[in-house]
């Protein structure tokens, strides 16, 4: 384009010094914070314990898994890096037991043998997982190189195994958010056919409806109290309440979409759960006609049935049933546009190992492309010899079955093969949009994730907010630059008030200069720090000029009074800026995020305000004596405000005790008896800032959304009428991209059964039109900033 075309020309000359080009400049320009022109912020934890896990080939060991889910809990209080927490974890809970018997595998056997100790085994796995947080943290930056974001900023945090990544403009979520966790595990699969398998699922349903039925017989054969009226009319509640949850099952779903809601077809549907309860939740591959389908597509089941399902079939006594080898995984893509129906596919999993035949490691290059007739997206791989070898072999033994290509757990497709295929190529089909092809090329080609990443904080700031956040910003700034410059002007007089403007103006052009050249990005709450930075600099002013007003009162000359003024003054300046700067040092760095921005600016403005304040100032009144140049530090109005004024502060103070030690005391109580209201950065939780198209009924979203998220949220108008903050700790324990969606479409969900938002609404719609921003804090991360707040609050105090 035209920027491009140009970005070799000179388009400033700066004092005829140096020339610079549009590109030098562009490289050069402030950067703004996400807060100020809109995207996604996103911390990501690499997962230690799955990494730990698959170095030790997923060892069943007691003591170990007990060790690695202690060492999770652990986690949240402490600031050790988790290898040395699941040391002691392993230690605590059997002190004779060896970690060596557990990663003597095949892949470790040149750095751990039976002999070694405990500790020399910590030491390889802190050194295998600093390798492959580093590995993980250069697959992500090659990944977003590649997604093609402008001025994306990735780096890697000072807790280890975390990662953060800031993305300008970014608008899908959804894209992002996988392209960010996703691990690249790619595996290809023999698989199952569905005749081979419905036997095993008739069996399955025979003995889980025998499971329920000793489980029901049980209950009711245990000794029952009698009921009082008012505990049976609490006992009807419950089956009522029981009854609207199971009409959000899928096949109740069918029936009210057939018409049938009557009570004789609720009992039929009770009736068909008793004596099928796994075909109740998952709907065997067959036609109407009752004729199994080909293929290894085993059953459909709706979204929110398939962890039923899992459920179901992980059980001891249902596993048994089936063959050892075989394996059951989710589609990735739903059956139907709306995104509700899935198929279950039967793995064969008859390798030594029990690993895929074949899996991502042999890829060599992945690229978008189209079907054999151009309409449908498609990833195009091609394998290096070795894969394309054993894919060689896999098709040749396979032909007229389906080999299931497996990404993330999902089978992305699992198609028939027709031929023996030879050259080392295959491809990813199934794929609804070109970007999808695009990003899941890049996943591939950008290498497999050594372990997953946890998305435990995200901030989403839409463009408009981005936009009103810059005017506010910049209003304030304005604002609080005009008011102080005519303050000093007027209260100082035209002399010493114009120093001090000039001082103030000079600041402001070395703080941002400075934040420029630093490459450091501007954000709201560093708009703030600047915005105290310059109530800062005129108060050296301030001191300074009442010193030397001081010094004339005493009937000094005006060459001797600002020599004794600026000398009395230089103590009060220090005390006051270092004070200050020591609590910004401590903010910056014990802070994080928003709280660093506000730091950098505070700390860059006191320094910068300690030279012009002092020398700029001076230089300017010294080179007016030079040309004896009238000076004054007050004008005829001001010159004797609070000038005879006096208060015997000393006399006073038995009341100030008195009035401080009972605001200490109310203080300390209401801490006792109320605590303290923590919001999301210091106890998790997911917040939303919506703008609706009316003026919103606090009550009526907070009581739709309490049906959603199970608990009440807080809601609170924010700003105008039509704003609301959202915040809720639904789930925030859990992680993943799953979750994320879940919540989401909960919360849009709620919002439309309060009639705030039209029923046809979707998510990219809501995230277009009506989301202005989004933040999601894990439990992790709050436990962080709780301890960091505290130690911050306490270096401040000493």
């Amino acid at each position: 384009n035209y920027l491009d075309s140009i970005s070799g020309e000179e388009v400033y000359n700066f004092l005829g010094l140096k020339k610079f080009t549009f590109k030098e400049v562009k490289e050069l320009e402030l950067n703004l914070g996400l807060d100020l022109r809109g995207g996604m912020n996103v911390t990501l934890e690499v997962a230690v314990d799955d990494l730990i896990r698959a170095l030790s080939h997923y060892n069943t060991d007691s003591t170990f898994n007990a060790a690695l889910q202690q060492a999770r809990v652990m986690q949240r209080g402490s600031q050790e890096d988790f290898v040395t927490l699941f040391g002691r974890a392993f230690e605590e809970i059997d002190p004779n037991a060896r970690l060596a018997s557990i990663f003597l595998t095949l892949d470790l056997r040149d750095k751990i043998n039976i002999n070694t100790t405990n500790a020399e085994v910590l030491n390889v796995i802190r050194t295998e997982t600093d390798a492959a947080i580093n590995n993980a943290f250069n697959i992500i930056r090659t990944r977003i190189d590649r997604f093609g974001v402008a001025q994306p900023n990735i780096q890697q945090l000072q807790t280890k195994g975390r990662i953060l990544v800031e993305l300008p403009g970014v608008k899908d979520q959804k894209r992002v958010r996988s392209l960010l966790q996703g691990t690249a595990m790619l595996e290809f699969w023999e698989t199952y056919e569905n005749q081979e398998v419905y036997t095993y699922l008739l069996q399955a349903n025979d003995r889980l409806r025998e499971m329920q039925a000793s489980e029901k017989k049980a209950e009711t054969t245990e000794p029952e109290e009698a009921l009082t009226e008012e505990q049976e009319k609490a006992e009807e509640q419950v089956a009522e309440q029981d009854t609207v949850s199971e009409q959000e099952s899928s096949l109740l779903a069918e029936l009210e979409a057939a018409g049938d809601t009557t009570q004789a077809g609720l009992d039929d549907l009770e009736n068909f759960r008793k004596e099928f309860p796994l075909f109740a939740v998952l709907n065997p591959s067959t036609d109407q006609q009752g004729q199994l389908f080909p293929g290894p597509a085993i059953g459909i089941a709706h979204s929110k049935d398939t962890a039923k399902v899992n459920e179901y079939l992980n059980r001891e006594q249902i596993k048994s049933i089936f063959p050892r080898d075989m394996m059951f995984r989710w589609t990735a893509k739903s059956t139907d546009q709306a995104g509700n129906y899935y198929r279950l596919i039967a793995l064969k999993a008859n390798t030594r190992d029990g690993r895929a035949p074949l899996d991502g490691d042999v890829i060599t290059d992945a690229r978008q492309d189209f079907d054999q007739f151009g309409s449908n997206p498609e990833v195009s791989m091609t394998m290096n010899s070795e894969g394309a070898k054993t894919w060689q072999r896999l098709t040749k033994e396979n032909i007229g079955k389906s080999i299931a290509i497996v990404l993330d757990g999902y089978v992305r497709s699992f198609p028939t093969v027709q031929n023996e295929i030879s050259g080392g190529r295959s491809s990813i089909t199934g794929l609804e949009t070109i970007e999808e092809a695009k990003d899941l090329a890049n996943i591939l080609k950008s290498g497999k994730m050594p372990a997953p990443a946890r998305i435990i904080q995200e901030e989403i700031v839409g463009p408009s907010l981005g936009q009103e956040a810059i005017k506010s910003g910049l209003y304030s700034f304005i604002l609080a630059f005009i008011l102080v410059l005519a303050y000093m002007f007027f209260f100082y007089s035209r002399h010493a008030g114009f120093a001090a403007d000039v001082a103030l103006l000079t600041n402001m052009f070395f703080v941002i200069g400075i934040l420029a050249s630093l490459g450091a990005t501007l954000t709201l709450p560093g708009i703030a720090g600047i915005v105290l930075t310059i109530g800062m600099a005129v108060d050296a002013n301030v001191l300074i000029f009442e010193r030397v007003q001081d010094e004339l009162y005493a009937g000094k000359g005006i060459k001797l009074a600002i020599s004794d003024g600026y000398k009395n003054a230089y103590s009060a300046i220090i005390d006051g800026q270092v004070t200050t700067l020591l609590t910004g040092i401590i903010l910056y760095i014990f802070g994080s995020g928003p709280i660093k921005g506000f730091a950098t600016t505070l700390i860059i403005g006191i320094l910068t305000s300690l030279f012009t304040a002092i020398f700029i100032t001076r230089i300017i009144f010294s080179w007016w004596l030079q040309r004896n140049k009238k000076i004054k530090f007050s004008n005829p109005k001001t010159a004797n405000i609070l000038r005879n004024t006096t208060i015997n502060f000393l006399r006073k103070r038995k009341i100030a005790y008195v009035i401080s030690g009972s605001l200490i005391l109310i203080s300390l109580g209401s801490i006792a008896l109320r605590g303290f209201n923590y919001g999301i950065d210091f106890k998790g939780g997911r917040t939303y800032v919506v703008r609706l198209d009316q003026d919103v009924q606090v009550a009526d979203v907070q009581s739709a959304l309490e049906v959603s998220f199970e608990t009440a949220p807080e809601v609170k108008t924010f700003g105008a009428n039509n704003q609301i903050r959202i915040t809720t700790t639904y789930k925030i324990e859990d992680s993943g991209e799953e979750v994320d969606n879940e919540v989401n479409e909960l919360l849009i969900k709620g919002l439309q059964d309060a009639g705030m938002l039209d029923e046809n609404v979707s998510f990219e719609d809501f995230t277009d039109k009506y989301l202005l921003s989004s933040q999601k804090v894990g439990p992790t991360i709050s436990a962080d900033i709780r301890r960091e707040s505290v130690i911050a609050i306490t270096f401040a105090l000493l």
